[in-house]
């Protein structure tokens, strides 16, 4: 049965020492405006989460490259998006410095920046043995990304021991379609998989795998760090953790369509005078899945709609509060932001089919089904391009007697046909997509690029990627042949991608040009 809550409540937002006191209502900051398709929960409060849309996207394969990236930028707000292919370890994972980031050796480190959006792509992005690390950052997307085995401090392998954590004055946070793993608890090594500390504030953890791991995850590391908070779980699977799904201390939680399979020792740990909303969830085969749980300082919790399957609770006692076995709210949170909640019932076949990364970005359509979002809010929109025949840009054409190479070709053609001047002759792809590259000896300012179709195929060439093949930055989207104008760029290699064609593509010129 569909429950739609469809909530837009605004109000002052209370004291956090007054909240904690009372257990009473807690007003919540004013609501804003979520981005259509993209960040929900909390992450779309405080003007919301959109990462690097807008900005350049850039391809990476290694850690280096993800640290290239961001350092490549005109500052450390300048928007990106990375997407990431591959094994990402300790040892593709170097420093790199630039004014526009703070990287460290060994780790990802997302730290004094902003606008970024890290997303995995094609054969997945799997973060082996290193976590990703949010520090004093703010409007951070990461996506479809697998973060394993993480060790903790003082381990060979460690880079501060949990697959995601946020610490230092961190904003706006959208964690999505991610799996987080470990291979034990904290006796094997293994710490928490998704923390946040230090003032760290409107998260969503959303469509996400845990598992396998002593510990879910924290929200403020002592009962006197209550300035965490403001956090949505959505949708997500925890299977196989000891406790902590989360432990929340002080702040406010909304925590809702999670399914949660085998919680060994403790399950919502609200404490410290923590506020946790707790909707429509369903918890098998599980123990103490809410409560205060390991001290005498209380939290509260609102449920309602939950489903308990085979859940054991243990008896009160002086640092042990299970709320079960019939669980009642005893307080009330209000949430700012519109939310469509799914019958527990629906819940664990609707987390089963799109919690984690590799699951197509499917999510819930509030009516107990799956669906894929459109437009999918991490793909760049392509620009339009002229496919007219185009004007020559002022200048000399900077590929004139320079290298080329590219992928396969078609049999009888040849890369050096694309920078030879003419248009009699042509390199084509050995099938409708396929890349060529204009390349020079040393670095070279380029700021535009026409690419000339050959007699017989104008119009063939779809969409394409212009890249930076230096760095693997994109400079430019588009479809159709034509002329390309983009910021000027110092680079000694650069790569026109076909990835769309109405048939076999046929380059006789891919001119470049200093202005």
């Amino acid at each position: 049965m569909r429950r739609p809550v469809a909530l837009r409540l605004s109000a002052a937002l209370s004291t956090m020492a007054l909240a904690a006191a009372t257990g009473a209502l807690l007003a919540m900051p004013e609501a804003s405006a979520a981005a259509a398709g993209g960040a929900t929960g909390f992450a779309s409060q405080n003007g919301g989460t959109t990462g690097g849309a807008g900005g350049q996207t850039v391809r990476a394969t290694t850690g280096t490259q993800i640290h290239q990236a961001l350092c490549g930028r005109a500052s450390s707000s300048t928007p990106i998006t990375i997407e990431v292919e591959g094994t990402i370890n300790h040892a593709n994972t170097a420093k790199v410095s630039g004014d526009s980031c703070n990287t460290a050796a060994g780790v990802i480190e997302l730290k004094q920046i902003s606008n970024v959006t890290l997303v995995g792509v094609g054969s997945g992005a799997v973060f082996d043995q290193l976590g990703i690390h949010i520090r004093q950052s703010s409007n951070i997307i990461i996506q479809n990304v697998t973060v394993k085995n993480v060790k903790k401090s003082g381990s060979p392998t460690s880079n501060g021991g949990d697959a995601i954590g946020m610490e230092s004055d961190v904003r706006n946070v959208w964690v999505d379609h991610a799996t987080l793993e470990a291979s034990g608890g904290e006796d094997d090594g293994f710490d928490g998989l998704f923390d946040m500390k230090d003032n760290t504030q409107y998260v969503t953890l959303s469509y996400s795998t845990l598992r396998n791991s002593g510990r879910g995850g924290l929200i403020g590391s002592s009962e006197t760090q209550l300035d965490n908070g403001y956090v949505t779980f959505h949708h997500n699977l925890y299977e196989n953790v000891d406790s902590r799904t989360p432990l929340l201390r002080g702040g406010v939680a909304h925590i809702y369509n999670n399914y949660y399979v085998k919680l060994n020792k403790s399950g919502i740990n609200s404490r410290a005078g923590a506020h946790a909303k707790v909707d429509n969830n369903y918890f098998k085969d599980s123990k103490d899945v809410l409560g205060t749980f390991y001290t005498d300082t209380t939290g509260y919790w609102q449920v309602s709609g939950n489903t308990f399957d085979n859940v054991t609770w243990s008896s009160p006692g002086t640092e042990n509060h299970p709320a079960g076995p019939d669980p009642k709210s005893n307080t009330t949170v209000s949430i700012p932001y519109a939310y469509t909640l799914d019958a527990a019932s629906c819940v664990p076949a609707i987390v089963t089919g799109t919690a984690g990364a590799n699951k197509g970005l499917k999510v819930s359509d509030g009516d107990c089904s799956t669906t894929t979002p459109t437009p999918d809010p991490t793909d760049p929109t392509p620009d339009p391009t002229d496919p007219t025949d185009p004007t020559t840009p002022g200048g000399t054409n900077l590929s004139l007697g320079a290298g080329a190479d590219g992928s396969s070709k078609a049999s009888g053609t040849s890369y050096g046909n694309v920078r030879d001047g003419d248009l009699g002759t042509y390199w084509s792809p050995a099938g409708s997509t396929g890349s060529v590259s204009v390349k020079w000896p040393s670095a070279t300012s380029v700021s535009a690029v026409t690419i000339r179709e050959a007699a017989g195929a104008q119009g063939v060439i779809g969409s394409w990627r212009l890249l930076n093949a230096d760095t693997g930055a994109v400079l430019k989207t588009g479809s159709g042949a034509g002329g390309i104008s983009f910021p000027a760029t110092s680079l000694r290699k650069i790569t026109f991608e076909i990835t769309g064609a109405g048939g076999t593509p046929r380059v006789a010129e891919f001119e470049t040009y200093a202005g």
